[in-house]
């Protein structure tokens, strides 16, 4: 059991049966009435983000989750294999389980895969990745590398803003956590 005093940032509870990740928490000390916590938690398996108001030193129980690092193998309809790096165990994940994740997952590319009571419930892809351009507009000369951006498809069929000077088979870093162009490699 954690106090909601104690909440911070990444931290797993376990509420109605459900696993949920702290996203974000504020201490509310009103003029008049009790203090109490505003957090924002994200549902590990849909994903959801919604806010929930806890009083002040209400218990609520922690969520052990358990992240094992494996390699995305393929895809398969709407299956996505992986495998345990340890135990060369293989295993099936929804679209649902990885999430947003999925438009930059690259085969062979190693994640961790949250598990919770024994089965996965969501997917932490690296912070940044390296992926192929393989659509965009042609550049032109006086394109510069400021002053506005163009849309590219990349490898993985994700869609990113990039600068005018990228072309197609161009390696760029993108961001996953917020879908943004980082550099050209």
């Amino acid at each position: 059991m954690v106090s909601t005093n104690d909440f911070r940032t990444g931290l797993t509870i376990e509420i109605d049966g459900e696993v949920y990740q702290v996203v974000d928490f504020q201490h509310v000390k009103p003029g008049k009435g009790a203090a109490f916590v505003r957090a924002k938690l994200r549902n590990m398996k849909t994903g959801y983000v919604h806010e929930r108001t806890f009083r002040a030193g209400e218990k609520v129980p922690t969520a052990r989750v358990e992240y094992r690092e494996m390699q995305y193998l393929y895809k398969s309809d709407n299956d996505y294999y992986v495998m345990d790096t340890d135990t060369y165990e293989q295993m099936t994940l929804s679209e649902s389980a990885i999430g947003e994740g999925v438009k930059y997952l690259k085969e062979n590319m190693v994640v961790n895969v949250a598990m919770y009571e024994g089965s996965p419930i969501g997917v932490q892809l690296p912070n940044f990745v390296e992926l192929e351009v393989v659509e965009t507009a042609p550049s032109f000369r006086g394109d510069t590398a400021t002053g506005g951006g163009k849309p590219a498809v990349l490898e993985t069929g994700a869609t990113v803003q990039v600068p005018f000077f990228i072309n197609v088979g161009d390696v760029i870093r993108v961001d996953t956590r917020t879908g943004e162009y980082l550099e050209r490699v």
